[in-house]
């Protein structure tokens, strides 16, 4: 054979999302924790195209709940979840604004988690397709054919 030899860089054509697709940078506004998360996370959501430029400051809520969810529980390791008061009816014990902080960071995180599939149930819904036809199933079975559309 004349010529150049192929090489397997230069005869290979990507696939389409087989690329690396860019990942968007973390808003200016976020913590060093919150930007710690981004980077931990926006490659990963950039693969999966679900970190589009108009989610960006979404997505930087989501990393602010995190670093909130990981200073409150770095806290409550230092003083504990629980404080003591006396009242006139003697000791009562209270949780201390690391609890609330950490109970409330969580909840945002579960909020913003599921827009993103963050979590194995919303990574299906997602992923999914969406809802389908309602009737198209029932309707292949009355037509005689299989559910999944073959005779």
């Amino acid at each position: 054979m004349k010529g150049a030899k192929p090489t397997p860089a230069g005869n290979v054509i990507p696939m389409k999302g087989d690329g690396a697709r860019p990942t968007l940078e973390a808003p200016g506004m976020l913590t060093e924790l919150g930007r710690e998360v981004w980077e931990e996370l926006a490659p990963a959501l950039a693969r999966m195209s679900r970190l589009e430029p108009h989610y960006r400051y979404q997505f930087a809520s989501y990393c602010e709940a995190v670093a909130n969810f990981i200073r409150a529980t770095n806290d409550i390791e230092l003083e504990g979840a629980w404080y003591e008061v006396k009242t006139r009816n003697g000791l009562q014990k209270k949780k201390t604004a690391a609890w609330g902080a950490q109970q409330e960071a969580m909840n945002q995180m579960r909020r913003d988690s599921a827009l993103f599939g963050l979590t194995p149930v919303d990574e299906s819904r997602v992923g999914s397709d969406g809802q389908g036809d309602l009737f198209e199933k029932l309707m292949r079975q009355l037509k005689g054919k299989s559910a999944d559309g073959s005779d």
